[in-house]
């Protein structure tokens, strides 16, 4: 927490936090050899229980009920094939959904079923689990139909390692680990059909070719993507590849692979993805991490690195309350937080707050059988979930909100008043991963409820990530808590960004400065726009000041605020917010420089379908202020306030 002024100036070019640095944690410090020499053999290599014994031993009988109950409901499962017409209904609608559903299911209910027999070992669940194996086997592609790329439909002599095949390898490499020399009993075929298509799809791209990949680029920064993948390749290298030689070659490049996402941070560790990714992200990194230590006896250890330290750390300083979380660009404002792994990471760490941020979550919104049917991705991450429990439910925690960040990186602040408002804000630019147009906005909570929001994403389809995204409108910059200037919103791309940034974090206030004309269309003839975000600590009141200079006055000037409140505006410089509590909350402005409407953006449609249901039902809806008069010049504040 900050007891004295710290005052932060940025360049006028804002892209250092989108350079690769080339720091090469893991390469530098590991060597080949020294792999060699502390890689655990298979053979000896143990990460999870194998006998009915040791899971007893391990985990409760709660949560071994809770599992064999669990995989007791897809003995009747049906292993649906992957059809031509699935897989290319997203290049003819461009709905992913359908496809998804079949893949990802096939695959929970593999899981299921191999943990339910590995903990009871009666044989009943055999016959199903070699089906799904089998069945999966059988599937042209492990991925998902929108990775593909141009021909929608998978290449046999070119296989494309993306999310959710490497997220297959691993489940099929934790099944074979799970059942052994039961599959030999069954057929031999079956495991070395195992290995097979593992290794054709993801072994020899990985050694071969996986410099092609975007996630791999040593010279762009990459995304979750890059340790998402990398936690589910080295968990098949280590279960399945029997040769201890290339065992540890490719074990090594895992690691010298991860070291692209860490150079693709910035000095504060923060994720331009959000926190919702950040549970892909940075959760992931860990997750690798995990697995090289354990899998070296601790040699291979990175945990007091002063990035991995920042990067575990961000995801408190952007917690707001409950689930929510601050959520710029595509993240979503509430998440799942995986409890049992921040546990694990906290202790990694040596980070208190971290830790007790675990035991919190675990508490608050976990209980065991609850953790068991919450698997849809990250196996082995799920697996040392269900072997964590015993430590977490048997420890005291404390967990702390921050009171305030600043994460220089991604331009992000936030601040926390004593009674109850909390608000978030950056700078930053439009051509972050999961960009949305968002240069300069800002968000408020109260009491844990949202007033002020940034809506967060739609439903992801081919449009999405198309040339056509920035045509949907929770991407767009007119549907933040922004301005359109001349009829103009902001462009995407790393050179519409903020400039001349100042971040003031004060015992009495939290103040973000930033110049956002470069951020806005040059049609919008903005020369100067300059907006300040304060939270007054004291009077619990947040201030969004601006002041411009225009080239031309086309059209009036135009302000933006989005909330999911109940919206009043009967009295004339003054909209009452009603939350879903019946608290109320004012948007304070000057009636005789605004007039006020408010309208819902579109919720029909598979892009916006989501947004029924995405703020607990409550509707997305836009306050827009327009000028009364057009000037070239100006300055106004907006403030919202509890009284």
């Amino acid at each position: 927490m900050f007891k004295f002024i710290s005052v932060f100036i940025l360049s006028l070019t804002i892209v250092a936090h989108a350079q690769v640095v080339q720091r090469n944690i893991l390469a530098k410090h590991y060597s080949i050899e020294q792999i060699q020499q502390t890689l655990i053999k298979k053979s000896a290599y143990h990460p999870y229980p194998l006998t009915v014994s040791e899971w007893n031993t391990m985990v409760s009988d709660t949560i071994i009920n809770a599992v064999i109950k669990g995989g007791e409901s897809y003995l009747n499962f049906k292993f649906e094939p992957i059809s031509l017409s699935l897989a290319m209904e997203y290049k003819r609608t461009g709905d992913r959904s359908k496809y998804e559903a079949v893949q990802f299911k096939k695959r929970k209910a593999l899981l299921a079923m191999a943990l339910a027999e590995s903990m009871e070992n009666k044989g009943r669940f055999m016959e199903q689990i070699a089906n799904g194996v089998w069945s999966i086997c059988e599937e042209s592609f492990w991925g998902v139909s929108a990775h593909i790329g141009s021909t929608f439909l998978p290449d046999p002599e070119n296989p494309v390692v993306d999310l959710f095949s490497a997220e297959t390898a691993a489940i099929l490499a934790i099944t074979d680990y799970l059942m052994g020399n039961k599959f030999d009993t069954m057929n031999v075929q079956i495991r070395r059909r195992i290995y097979y298509e593992t290794n054709r799809r993801i072994f020899e791209p990985m050694l071969h070719s996986s410099d092609n990949y975007f996630w791999m680029s040593r010279v762009n920064p990459v995304n979750n993507w890059n340790p998402w993948i990398v936690s589910n390749w080295v968990e098949a290298i280590l279960l399945l590849e029997n040769n201890e030689e290339r065992r540890a070659q490719m074990f090594h490049k895992s690691m010298t692979a991860l070291d692209a996402y860490l150079n693709s941070l910035g000095e504060d560790g923060g994720c331009d993805e959000g926190p919702s990714y950040w549970f892909a992200a940075g959760a992931s990194t860990f997750d690798c991490l995990e697995t090289f230590e354990k899998a070296t006896n601790h040699q291979v250890n990175i945990f007091k690195d002063t990035l991995i330290q920042k990067m575990g750390a961000y995801i408190y300083k952007v917690h707001i309350d409950g689930k929510y979380f601050v959520n710029f660009a595509d993240a979503d404002p509430t998440v799942n937080i995986d409890g049992l792994m921040l546990y694990r990471f906290g202790n990694a760490l040596k980070d208190s707050n971290m830790i007790g941020m675990g035991q919190w979550a675990f508490q608050n919104y976990e209980t065991p059988s609850k953790s068991l049917l919450s698997f849809g991705f990250f196996a082995p991450r799920f697996l040392k979930n269900i072997l964590t429990i015993k430590n977490i439910n048997n420890t005291k925690f404390s967990y702390s909100y921050q009171k305030e960040a600043w994460l220089k990186d991604v331009q992000v602040m936030t601040a926390r008043s004593s009674n109850g408002f909390f608000m978030a804000t950056h700078g930053g630019h439009n051509g972050e991963s999961h960009n949305h147009n968002d240069v300069g906005d800002f968000i408020l909570y109260a009491k844990g409820e949202p007033i002020i929001i940034d809506a967060g994403r739609g439903n992801y389809t081919a449009r999405t990530f198309s040339s056509h995204r920035y045509e949907l409108w929770f991407t767009q910059s007119q549907y933040h808590n922004l301005p359109v200037i001349n009829g103009y919103g902001q462009l995407a791309g790393t050179k519409y960004a903020a400039k001349n940034l100042s971040a003031v974090i004060k015992q009495k206030e939290a103040t973000l400065k930033s110049d956002l004309t470069d951020a806005y269309d040059i049609k919008s003839k903005v020369s100067k726009w300059e907006r300040e975000v304060k939270l007054d600590r004291v009077k619990n009141q947040l201030n969004i000041s601006e002041s411009y200079l225009l080239k031309e006055a086309i059209s009036p000037v135009q302000e933006n605020f989005i909330t999911v409140c109940k919206v009043d505006l009967s009295q004339l410089g003054k909209i009452k917010l009603t939350t879903s509590t019946n608290q109320l909350y004012y948007i304070n402005y000057d009636a005789k420089q605004w007039s006020v409407i408010s309208d819902y953006p579109s919720t029909d449609g598979a892009e916006y379908s989501s947004f029924k249901t995405k703020w607990s039902g409550n509707q997305v809806q836009r306050i827009q202020f327009t000028k009364k008069e057009m000037n070239v010049k100006g300055n106004h504040v907006f403030s919202i306030t509890d009284q």
